[in-house]
C-alpha cells in the first residue's frame, strides 16, 4: 500500500511541475460512485482540452504486456510477477467518469504511467508511458470544453471528496467481483458461455456480454462451492 501511495505522490509532483496550474485542474485519489459499485482513480486533470485520467504504476524492472492480455508481467532479477492489465482499469474508469459527469467519452483521455525504474520489453500503446507524462498530455491542445463546463465538472469532483471512504470502496470491489450477473469491469450483463476448443471443450463459464470489447470471464461455482 505504501509503495502504491508513494508512486501516486511522485506522479502528483510530476503533474504539478510539468503542467500549467491555470489550465489543468488536478484531482488526486478520487473515488467515483456508479450503478455498478465504485471506482478509484489515481489522478484526474480537467482542462479546456478535455479530461485526463492517469493510472499510476510504481514498478521497476522489465515490463511485458499487450493491449489485449488480461495480465502483464514484471521481471525483476529473474523473478516474475503478474498484475492486472492497467488499460482495462482505465477503460472502466473512463466509462464510470463519463456517466458520472455526463460527459462524452471522446473528451476523456486515459494514460498509464510507470514511474518506477522500468523498461518496456514489448510494444505498448502510445498512452502507456515510463517518461514524458506532461509532454504527452500537452499534445492534446484542441479546446473541447468551455469555462462553464470546466467549472461544472470541477464542482462535481469537489463534491465527491470525502463522500465515500476507502473501506466502503473496498467493500464495493468485493461485492462487484462476487456478482454473477453484472460484469465488474464494464457493467454489462454476464452470460453463460461454452468453451469451444481446448482441453475444457464443452464446459461452461460466465463471460461478459460485451465481448470482445470486454473479455472478463469467471468460473461457474456450484451450490456446494457457494455454501
Amino acid at each position: 500500500m505504501f509503495k502504491g501511495w508513494f508512486g501516486e505522490q511522485k506522479t502528483e509532483f510530476n503533474l504539478w511541475f510539468s503542467l500549467d496550474k491555470k489550465l489543468y485542474h488536478r484531482f488526486h485519489d478520487v473515488i467515483i460512485p456508479s450503478s455498478n459499485g465504485t471506482t478509484q482513480i489515481d489522478h484526474i486533470l480537467v482542462s479546456p482540452f478535455g479530461l485526463f485520467i492517469v493510472e499510476t504504476k510504481n514498478r521497476k524492472g522489465w515490463i511485458f504486456g499487450s493491449e489485449t492480455q488480461s495480465t502483464w508481467t514484471q521481471v525483476v532479477y529473474e523473478n516474475k510477477y503478474t498484475f492486472q492489465n492497467p488499460l482495462r482499469q482505465t477503460h472502466r474508469h473512463k466509462k464510470v467518469l463519463s456517466k458520472f459527469l455526463d460527459l462524452n467519452e471522446s473528451h476523456i483521455q486515459t494514460v498509464v504511467y510507470f514511474n518506477g525504474d522500468s523498461e518496456f520489453k514489448t510494444e505498448l500503446p502510445s498512452n502507456v508511458l515510463s517518461y514524458g507524462l506532461g509532454s504527452y498530455i500537452k499534445q492534446f491542445n484542441d479546446t473541447v470544453l468551455s469555462d462553464t463546463e470546466i467549472q461544472r465538472i470541477c464542482g462535481l469532483l469537489i463534491n465527491t471528496e470525502g463522500k465515500i471512504s476507502k473501506r466502503e470502496h473496498i467493500q464495493s470491489l468485493h461485492d462487484r467481483y462476487s456478482s454473477d450477473t453484472v460484469c465488474p469491469k464494464c457493467g454489462s450483463d454476464l452470460v453463460e458461455r461454452t468453451v469451444k476448443q481446448g482441453p475444457r471443450t464443452g464446459s461452461q463459464f460466465i463471460g461478459c456480454s460485451s465481448y470482445p470489447k470486454c473479455r472478463f470471464t469467471k468460473q461457474i461455482q456450484n451450490n456446494n462451492e457457494k455454501g
